[in-house]
């Protein structure tokens, strides 16, 4: 945890401009230091029990870091994505949805801190800031960067399912239509590249890339931007058909590590997911990032940390607006 390069310090000054924003109307800033005085244990009990899950479930870090995603993709950074469907039928669970059905994973984790959190700080700490936290405490615990988190996110009151299918990228998408869903978010071409190297850690389904091992049209041609050795590898546990929740490593050479390895994979030709490859093979912009990327580790860090600090603040939820949840689970019951 020596690794570690943030800080729970801060002054009263920031406190003071924080109160100031908020009372004169206007988005209340994130800022790292939203909890020093209202719960000021709040990154210790995320960090342990991050670190506990990890321990116990090397792949719950990717997992964690994925959802973080999927979260601020739809509606922003909100913890939309942790909803059940509460029965009215005001909104419809993102769970459902194509992206997240049957592989995000790690809610319980996301439990387990809240509910420690409301026993330290009741009522304080939202499901957003903790989904944003325990993101970056994955990448510090497999070996990446650390950064400070803005926070002061709120929760939201809505799921998207529509939102949940349609606007997180996917693995299938062509390069301009996934330039496009980041510009949407307020996210450049640099940011694209670099949240990719997430990639570095986790898995994917055979579902996920099984027409580059047998075409678009399952017609048995694979696909020509995949190394040919890697594609035989590959549909030794893909079939043509069945399978589709069989597990791959997005990164087989360091697993479990987050490293700059997911670029040299795919200058390689050994990226996984068509998203992956296409980096590569269909933009002159992304092509010179991932070389840059892959011969330098530390440059590589930084620019990820700059672009999930970004990504953290796609349309937070802050002053008054949205609640804490007491369970991140539903919306509470007035």
């Amino acid at each position: 945890m020596a690794r570690r390069q943030w800080s729970s310090s801060g002054g009263f000054v920031a406190v003071l401009s924080a109160l100031s924003v908020l009372c004169s109307g206007h988005p209340v800033p994130l800022q790292p230091r939203f909890y020093e005085h209202s719960c000021p244990q709040m990154q210790a009990i995320v960090g342990g029990i991050v670190a506990k899950a990890h321990a116990e479930d090397p792949r719950m870090a990717a997992s964690l870091l994925r959802m973080h995603f999927h979260d601020c993709f739809v509606q922003g950074c909100d913890a939309s994505v942790l909803l059940d469907a509460d029965g009215s039928g005001r909104f419809s669970t993102e769970k459902r949805s194509n992206p997240n059905k049957d592989s995000l994973r790690g809610f319980e984790v996301i439990d387990d801190i809240k509910a420690a959190l409301e026993h330290a700080c009741p009522h304080v700490v939202s499901c957003a800031d903790i989904v944003a936290v325990a993101a970056r405490d994955s990448v510090v615990l497999t070996g990446g960067p650390g950064w400070e988190v803005p926070m002061g996110r709120r929760d939201s009151l809505t799921a998207s399912l529509s939102g949940s299918n349609n606007l997180i990228p996917a693995p299938n998408d062509s390069l301009p239509t996934i330039i496009s869903k980041f510009a949407n978010q307020g996210l450049d071409v640099v940011d694209l590249v670099a949240l990719s190297g997430g990639h570095t850690i986790g898995d994917s389904r055979c579902v996920s890339f099984r027409q580059r091992l047998y075409g678009q049209n399952n017609n048995g041609q694979v696909d020509r931007t995949l190394n040919p050795a890697y594609a035989a590898e590959l549909r030794g546990r893909c079939p043509r058909s069945g399978g589709d929740q069989n597990l791959f490593a997005l990164d087989p050479a360091t697993q479990f590590r987050f490293d700059n390895q997911y670029y040299h994979n795919v200058l390689a030709m050994n990226g996984l997911l068509s998203s992956d490859e296409i980096l590569l093979t269909r933009g002159r912009q992304t092509m010179e990032l991932v070389h840059r990327f892959a011969a330098d580790q530390g440059f590589f860090f930084e620019q990820f940390a700059k672009s999930m600090v970004k990504m953290g603040n796609i349309s937070p939820l802050t002053g008054q607006a949205g609640e804490i949840r007491k369970n991140c689970r539903r919306v509470n019951h007035f």
